[in-house]
């Protein structure tokens, strides 16, 4: 039986090399959503919220497709830490995560071919050691993490930055839980181990 077509709601090179882990087939599409925030809303449901935008923005133009939409909010405090763009954001997004735990909510959305709408958010709490000016210097000019939901990449350098990491699914602060994507997977029919 052929499996109907996988398309990642998302141009992210981390989410689709994470993906690559479980699919050898699939595309990706810019879903073009509205990111703006709403007026107090949870950073795990706005994660979800745009998780699924995501993919509803990509099934509409694809029917018969299985569509994966993700989304990431950063929570230091209840203050979100956007991807900062610019060094000198990241800078400070770094200088306030010193020494504080900030909760990552991952949300993962997948929509399968009958245009159902199945969402997932992990949580990730990120522990991070007190860092020097030095030592945010070092590593905003080193890694450039721009365009990284609170200023690292857990995958490079940014590991050091951290006194610890809880969370069940370890893919998740790159940016796509696979554990809750596999599940969600095999729901919409699609074969995996």
């Amino acid at each position: 039986m052929t499996q109907p077509p996988v398309i990642l709601a998302s141009t992210s090179a981390y989410r689709a090399a994470l993906l690559r882990r479980l699919l050898d087939t699939f595309t990706q599409e810019a879903p073009g959503t509205d990111e703006a925030p709403v007026g107090g809303e949870a950073p795990a449901n706005r994660a979800a919220r745009l998780a699924e935008a995501k993919a509803r923005a990509v099934a509409a133009a694809n029917p018969g497709s299985v569509v994966i939409g993700s989304d990431q909010v950063a929570d230091l405090n209840g203050t979100v830490l956007d991807k900062p763009g610019t060094a000198h954001a990241a800078h400070t997004q770094l200088e306030a995560s010193s020494g504080q735990e900030v909760i990552f909510h991952t949300a993962v959305c997948v929509i399968d071919t009958q245009g159902q709408a199945h969402v997932h958010v992990d949580e990730t709490r990120v522990r991070f050691r007190t860092l020097s000016h030095g030592d945010i210097t070092r590593y905003v000019e080193r890694e450039r993490p721009l365009d990284c939901a609170g200023s690292f990449k857990c995958e490079g350098l940014g590991i050091s930055l951290f006194e610890r990491i809880a969370n069940v699914d370890p893919t998740a602060l790159v940016g796509l839980p696979l554990i809750a994507t596999s599940h969600l997977l095999r729901s919409a029919g699609i074969a995996l181990p």
